[in-house]
C-alpha cells in the first residue's frame, strides 16, 4: 500500500508516519529522499515514480510530502492523507526545532505558507492540533 502523508512544515506528518509505520510496517521516505536512487535528478524521479506505482499494490511505503510539486508524483491508488495544524501549534513546533527561537522571517514564512495544502484532493484529513494520532491510525486500519 502506498500512503502519502501531505502537509506543511511542522504539521505532524512525520509523527503520523511513524505511528502508521508501527502498525503497518514497511518503508518511510521523506521529501527528496528519492534523489538517492540515482545520480541524476531526472533518473531518480523516474525510478521513484516506478517505486511509488509498485507500492500501490505491493509492500507498504509511506511517503512524507512537504512540497506541493511532489504531489504530482503520486500514482492512482495512493492513499492521500492531508495533515494540518493550527498556525500557533506550527509556530510552537518550529520554534522548538530552532531551540527556542523563531526569527521574524521564519515566522512570516510560516504565516504565508499556512493553509497552502488545504485545497488538495485527499481521502483523509488529520488535524494534529485536534485529532488523536493513535485513534486516527486505528480508524485507517479498520478501513483497510
Amino acid at each position: 500500500m502506498l500512503i502519502a502523508i501531505i502537509g506543511e512544515n511542522c504539521a505532524g506528518k512525520s509523527t503520523l508516519a511513524g505511528k502508521l509505520n508501527a502498525l503497518l510496517g514497511g518503508e518511510i521516505m521523506s521529501g527528496k529522499d528519492y534523489l538517492r536512487l540515482a545520480k541524476s535528478e531526472s533518473m531518480a524521479a523516474m525510478l521513484f515514480k516506478k517505486k511509488l506505482k509498485e507500492a500501490v499494490g505491493g509492500e507498504n511505503l509511506i511517503w512524507v510530502v512537504s512540497e506541493k510539486e511532489h504531489i504530482a508524483f503520486l500514482p492512482e491508488g495512493a492513499v492521500r492523507i492531508l495533515v494540518c495544524a493550527e498556525l500557533c501549534d506550527i509556530k510552537a513546533r518550529f520554534k522548538e526545532r530552532l531551540h527556542g527561537t523563531l526569527p521574524p522571517p521564519v515566522e512570516k514564512m510560516l504565516e504565508t505558507k499556512h493553509g497552502s495544502f488545504d485545497a488538495i484532493e485527499c481521502e483523509y484529513r488529520f488535524n494534529s492540533s485536534h485529532d488523536d494520532a493513535d485513534e486516527f491510525c486505528e480508524m485507517l486500519m479498520d478501513r483497510r
